[in-house]
């Protein structure tokens, strides 16, 4: 039986809808966070002229936001503890829709850094209370599948969420991107209380006990497979636009198709990730790390060829992003009676593994390596989480054999 079965009861309070209903509802807010999350990378342009900046200075509205999901990750997952989860959920996307309001309303470059950190500040927590009910829901056999499925919002937010809200923002002003994050938040919250049953029976810790999973070395090697493993997805993806049309010769009108296309794997990865997850944790991540790894060199070697580069960008989406269900299951299995803020330090842990996949893919290409450069670069790094993959495991035999002798 799972850690987590044996913390939790597979049955929850008197439900409100159905199972298919609160996934849904719980994955309208990842569908919120994903787009709020990304669109302001397609508006920077707009942002820094109604600010009066440079472009490189609005940027920093995109670091303010990681830096939210950093922070306020650990931070709330601990300091919430002994809140029922479906209250803490519930404040969690009001805490997201008051951030995004305030984007709205922030009328000079420092309010709009300030918003846009308090904004990400639930973010994290939010992804990973909204797991653990998932898997306290579907019980242990299909854990992974309905965290996979929450998980969908983020991928669809890519595919649909992102691009209209974008054109939105460039048509009607960069504010009006937000508006819909706005929209999406207060549906998600009319959702949240409609459908979420009261889930008393979901165990409730306390800030210390939660803060004892720092302790766990199993939780540390699953943070760090992690960023390395899933760095090696957004050194290909920050550079995806210019090594399709400078390597492959895409055609600079079809790179918007091409980032569909990823988010279309992104989107089939989570629900393949979440089934594989529930056949054996440690075996997917395996499985995802060495496809990751395939895929990555696949590109580098043929993203001279449009169609196969094509091909292979919805690949590199699908199984970066199938690594994600499998990655939040293990944190919470290995976390014991600290689930609350393993689950919600992965999220910590992809934002780390976004900035710093992204700094290095840029470092080999400063370097004179060229666009195909990081591709290869994550493959290595998907190696590295393979290696860190083997030394959890080879930690958790000789813990097992200490224990017995």
């Amino acid at each position: 039986m799972s850690a987590l079965s044996t913390v939790v009861p597979e049955v929850s309070g008197p439900m409100r809808g159905s199972r298919r209903t609160v996934i849904l509802a719980l994955s309208l807010g990842a569908f919120g966070i994903g787009t709020t999350e990304f669109v302001a990378m397609g508006l920077l342009p707009y942002i820094a002229g109604s600010l009066g900046t440079s472009e490189p200075t609005a940027g920093h509205v995109i670091s303010a936001y990681a830096l939210g999901v950093v922070v306020g990750a650990p931070m709330i997952a601990a300091l919430t503890a002994r809140m029922s989860r479906r209250t803490l959920l519930i404040a969690l996307m009001v805490a997201f829709t008051v951030g995004n309001a305030a984007t709205v309303l922030a009328q000079n470059y420092g309010t709009l850094m300030a918003a846009r950190f308090v904004a990400g500040l639930p973010h994290g927590a939010y992804f990973g209370v909204a797991a653990l009910v998932a898997a306290h829901l579907a019980g242990p056999e299909s854990r992974a599948k309905a965290v996979g499925q929450v998980m969908v919002g983020l991928s669809v937010a890519n595919v649909v969420g992102v691009p209209v809200a974008t054109w939105l923002g460039s048509a009607l002003g960069w504010r009006s991107a937000f508006v819909v994050v706005v929209v999406i938040g207060l549906l998600t919250i009319v959702a949240l209380y409609m459908f979420l049953p009261a889930l008393s029976d979901m165990k409730i810790t306390n800030p210390m006990t939660e803060l004892g999973a720092l302790k766990r070395p199993q939780v540390w090697f699953a943070l760090l497979i992690g960023i390395v493993g899933f760095g090696g997805m957004f050194a290909f993806y920050t550079y995806i636009s210019t090594a399709l049309t400078s390597v492959s010769g895409v055609p600079e009108s079809f790179v918007p198709f091409a980032l569909m296309l990823f988010g279309l794997g992104m989107v089939a990865g989570n629900i393949l990730g979440g089934a594989l997850a529930d056949r054996g944790v440690v075996r997917a991540i395996f499985i995802c790390l060495v496809a990751i790894m395939v895929v990555l060199i696949a590109f580098a070697l043929l993203a001279a060829n449009p169609w196969a580069a094509l091909i292979l960008t919805f690949f590199i989406g699908l199984t970066g992003v199938a690594l994600t269900p499998a990655l939040q299951i293990r944190l919470m299995d290995v976390a014991e009676d600290a689930q609350t803020l393993a689950a919600a330090l992965n999220h910590s842990a992809l934002n780390v593994a976004n900035a710093s996949g992204a700094w290095m893919g840029g470092l080999v290409i400063a370097a004179g390596y060229g666009y195909r450069a990081p591709s290869l670069l994550g493959a290595g790094l998907a190696l590295a989480g393979l290696a860190v993959l083997g030394l959890a495991v080879l930690y958790a035999r000789r813990s097992t054999v200490a224990g017995r002798t």
